[in-house]
């Protein structure tokens, strides 16, 4: 026979010895579980009555007064009565018989806080839930220098909010930043981080770490092997970096050594002695105070005005003097006759040949021609009248048209130029046939003034072999 192996029993601990199995509970009842409050669980009504109140800033005094009747509206579901005195700025709840819920009034009492601090009631109502819950985190004494605190809460707020965007998505919680204080709400984990991360961004550390850790906590709670796991080793590790500025060296330069003391600096009632002050009154005073506030708010007045005014000065502008032609017969006037007979040779001219085969080309090279022949005829005229005594301060007439003077006409006086224009006018007024005519003998003649300026060149370029021959281009 096989002798049954008795199993020992198993070692009960000290906490557990006298704990006895109970029927009814089993795995599947929730420990955690809430159930919820409803109306005739309380059987009978509240003894005492409780209030809380909260004062508001005078800019939501419009807003509340818009919004009061729907916040009566929801606590009186519950039995509780919502007071508004503007005249004190105030807010008040408190208990009736009606009441059915003892921990509303506290619900009730975050709802008005909200409300104060600027949360709009759409949210704010949500406080009621048994599920949600609100925290007011205090920033203000955090530091002391204003532009750091500033930096700090916008760095919370983020670029157009995202910063902030992020963090209620992570955390399904509503964050209203106003002023000194951060408005939170939500469910009761969610508010924990929130507040967590807002103290941290106070205190210089960046929210992006935190948000960073929320979001691969996020991640890890899908995978259901790492539930009974640490996640430490998943968890991104950032350290704190304290940069030492480097502050320049600050050299003491050692004075003499005197063996009297500096003279003593008069004190301020010295001072006030000296001028008088002492003696004022304290309306006198004040009088004296506002008078100096009113000079220096004239002075800085004036020289704003002073400023203004500098803009629309017109700048310096130089005296531009113009000087008046003057003809005097000092003037070498052989030298002038001879540069422009050399500027006549220098210019390009045209072989007759070649001005009878470009037909194009013609009338742009007649019209520069002419404007040349006008302005060297006005300086040989106003030469020769200098040399016979001629000129005269006479003011000359605008004509429309203007005539060409021939070379073989420079010699000519002024008499007969005059009635040369006389004549151009009236053959103006002639028959077409007889303008073609005349059109007809111009160009004979500029073919035959060309040929003897091209003879003219010849000659010269003969008489002198060592310079270069120019070419005749159109």
């Amino acid at each position: 026979m096989v002798d049954a192996e008795v199993e020992a029993p198993a070692p009960v601990s000290k906490n557990r010895r006298y704990r006895k199995d109970k029927p009814w509970d089993t795995d599947d009842i929730d420990h955690w579980k809430m159930d919820k409050f409803e109306p005739g669980d309380m059987k009978s009504h509240l003894l005492d009555e409780s209030s809380f109140a909260t004062l508001f800033p005078k800019y939501r005094e419009k807003y509340l007064q818009q919004v009061w009747p729907n916040v009566v509206s929801t606590l009186k579901e519950y039995g509780i009565h919502a007071l508004l005195d503007l005249i004190e700025g105030s807010m008040a709840v408190k208990t009736t018989r009606k009441t059915w819920d003892p921990y509303m009034i506290i619900k009730a009492r975050d709802m008005i806080k909200l409300l104060a601090r600027s949360v709009p009631y759409e949210q704010a109502k949500r406080v009621l839930d048994d599920e949600m819950t609100c925290d007011i985190v205090k920033i203000g004494n955090v530091t002391r220098n204003k532009e750091r605190f500033i930096k700090r809460r916008q760095r919370l707020v983020g670029p157009n909010g995202n910063t902030l965007k992020a963090l209620e998505l992570l955390t399904e919680c509503y964050i209203k930043v106003q002023g000194s204080t951060v408005a939170c709400l939500g469910p009761y984990k969610g508010i924990k981080q929130v507040r967590k991360i807002i103290v941290d961004t106070m205190n210089n550390i960046h929210p992006i770490y935190n948000i960073k850790i929320l979001m691969t906590k996020r991640e890890l709670m899908k995978d259901d092997t790492l539930k009974t796991e640490s996640w430490d080793r998943f968890l991104p590790q950032f350290k704190k970096k304290n940069v030492p500025t480097k502050k320049p060296k600050k050299t003491n330069t050692k004075k003499k050594y005197t063996p009297f003391p500096p003279p003593q600096q008069p004190s301020k009632i010295d001072l006030q002695l000296e001028s008088g002050e002492y003696f004022l009154k304290e309306n006198e005073k004040k009088q004296k105070k506002i008078e100096e506030k009113e000079q220096k708010s004239i002075q800085k007045s004036a020289e704003k005005k002073s400023a203004k005014a500098e803009l629309f000065k017109a700048p310096a502008e130089g005296n531009v003097v113009l000087d008046s032609v003057s003809i005097s017969t000092d003037i070498d006037l052989s030298a002038l006759k001879s540069k422009i007979k050399k500027n006549k040779k220098l210019k390009t001219i045209v072989p007759v040949e070649q001005e009878t085969s470009s037909t194009t080309e013609e009338p742009i090279v007649k019209k520069k021609k002419k404007k040349l022949n006008v302005l060297e005829q006005a300086l040989e005229d106003t030469i020769d009248a200098v040399t016979e005594g001629e000129l005269k301060p006479k003011k000359k007439k605008k004509s429309k048209t203007t005539d060409i003077p021939q070379p073989s006409e420079v010699s000519e006086p002024a008499g007969e130029i005059t009635k040369k224009k006389k004549k151009s006018k009236e053959v103006a007024l002639e028959t077409p046939a007889a303008v073609d005519d005349g059109e007809v003998k111009k160009k004979k003649r500029k073919k035959s003034i060309a040929a003897a300026e091209v003879d003219a060149v010849e000659s010269e370029e003969v008489s002198k072999p060592n310079k270069k021959k120019k070419k005749i281009v159109s």
